[in-house]
């Protein structure tokens, strides 16, 4: 009769008690990654096996046995240090101490490196995933409202006139980049530490590319088709089992898109607060004392989600900074920062791209403060300077006339008074009035990536074509996992 194993095979008797047993252990936030590791026992087992390190019969114990588990679900499992020595547990209280065989040629070390990486590929498609839906929701609200004028801020002052276009345009332009920034993580996520042992290797005739290819780390990345395959494995192993760059990288590349997040947020409450905009009622809340309120509650917890990103990557590269090489416990704590921080700023993107898809713009309002505080005089000293009057000249008329007013009185009084001559002597009256429109002042600014309709439409056009080759990317990363998950579980299945 089998011996009946310890609650935990990595303590065993001599550290199973103690003050620190609960310090130690990360199983309340291990759920997160409990597929992960069933996933990566079964590419080590099958890859055990087709070496030759164990036998056939004795994989099939233990996949029926990794089965099991899953069927029971994580809250069925042993108590434990982690979820990797749980598992264990688990499946060695089911097929006793041939169930002992699956740690082979393995460490906690590269197991719970490949398992991060592995789950945090899925987190960060999901994250890739959020910003083309706000991507998308911001051209297709910029498409309605592409000769709605608004005024546009330096300094949160009026300063020239744009369009609702141009305006959310600006922000799909800089989510996009947000979105790269998230694909190029995913690539340096997407190689797998498995094998590289404790940190010095193994002497087991173990096949590193093999397991790599069982999890689906294809290195097939966004950036274009599949890379020479010793880019699927991490190859030195002390840097396999030690390295968190990826981690720093990912929660940076959220971190930058929660501060997009947080500028956006921050405008459009401000709109809001003038009445250019009003949010749906799904997107706003109310007051418990004051029944007239609608608030922007929402836009103001995705504002906030930048503190919390930023927390993360403080935390994160805090707790990083300055440990020795090869494996420290440290790196227990570093990983819930990333968790974290992908959660939140994932669902705040979500969250953001609903709003700005249901929010109704007034138009009037937005035409009406299009012209405030005299917005159109670079458009008149851009006139002046077409007709051949030096910039800084007709840069000085206008500001000369903007202490009196912004209408042609104005300008014509400081022609006079600075040139000595009417003002009609440098530019006509019509160019003048057409320059003083703020329709017409956005309707002349067709410089590529200006506010013009015609630009704006290119834009559009732009980036449309763009949103879908990402979203064609990201479809083709999660194919590939999606591929190495059923030829995983093929193999598997030829061992029952």
């Amino acid at each position: 009769m089998d011996e009946e194993p310890a609650s935990d095979v990595v303590r065993r008797e001599r550290f199973s008690g103690g003050p620190a047993r609960g310090f130690l252990s990360s199983m309340s936030e291990d759920e997160r990654i409990f597929e992960a590791d069933l996933a990566v026992d079964r590419a080590h087992v099958v890859m055990l096996a087709e070496q030759g390190i164990v036998s056939d019969d004795e994989a099939g114990e233990i996949l029926a046995a990794l089965e099991d588990v899953e069927e029971a679900g994580y809250d069925a499992l042993p108590d434990g240090e982690d979820v990797h020595a749980a598992i264990e547990t688990a499946v060695i209280e089911r097929v006793g101490e041939i169930g002992g065989k699956m740690h082979t040629a393995r460490s906690r070390n590269d197991e719970v490196a490949t398992c991060i990486r592995y789950r945090l590929r899925e987190d960060l498609v999901e994250a890739m995933r959020s910003s083309l839906a706000l991507r998308e929701a911001l051209v297709e609200v910029a498409q309605e409202h592409v000769e709605t004028t608004m005024p546009g801020y330096t300094h949160l002052q009026p300063a020239q006139p744009t369009t609702v276009a141009h305006y959310l345009l600006s922000y799909e332009q800089a989510v996009a980049r947000d979105t790269e920034r998230l694909v190029d993580a995913y690539d340096r996520v997407d190689r797998c530490p498995l094998g590289a042992a404790a940190f010095a290797g193994t002497p087991f005739d173990v096949d590193r590319e093999r397991t790599a290819e069982l999890l689906g780390f294809e290195a097939v990345h966004a950036s274009g088709g599949s890379s020479d395959s010793s880019d699927d494995v991490l190859e030195n192993s002390m840097d396999a089992v030690s390295s968190r760059d990826f981690l720093l990288e990912t929660v940076g590349a959220l971190s930058n898109l929660a501060i997009t997040l947080s500028g956006f947020a921050e405008d459009l409450i401000g709109f809001s607060n003038r009445g250019y905009l009003e949010l749906s009622d799904d997107y706003a809340s109310t007051s418990s004392i004051m029944p007239q309120k609608k608030n922007p509650d929402t836009l103001e917890l995705v504002r906030a989600t930048a503190g919390d990103a930023s927390a993360g990557l403080n935390g994160l590269s805090t707790t990083l900074k300055g440990l020795p090489r090869a494996y420290n416990r440290d790196l227990q704590r570093a990983t819930p920062h990333a968790w974290e921080t992908v959660d939140a700023v994932s669902e705040a993107t979500e969250v953001t791209a609903g709003a700005i898809a249901t929010a109704e713009w007034d138009e009037a309002s937005l035409e009406a403060a299009a012209a405030e505080g005299f917005s159109t005089a670079t458009g008149v000293a851009d006139a002046l300077a077409m007709q051949g009057l030096p910039f800084r000249t007709a840069h000085e008329l206008v500001a000369l006339a903007s202490e009196t007013g912004s209408d042609y009185a104005a300008l014509e009084a400081a022609s006079e008074e600075l040139l000595g001559e009417p003002l009609d002597a440098h530019v006509p009256r019509e160019a003048i009035e057409t320059a003083l429109d703020p329709a017409e002042s956005v309707a002349s600014r067709d410089s590529r990536g200006g506010p013009a309709p015609a630009a704006v439409r290119e834009r559009i056009g732009t980036a449309r074509t763009a949103i879908a080759a990402d979203r064609e990317a990201v479809d083709d990363l999660e194919r590939t996992v999606a591929d190495a998950n059923a030829a995983l579980a093929e193999e598997v299945r030829a061992y029952e």
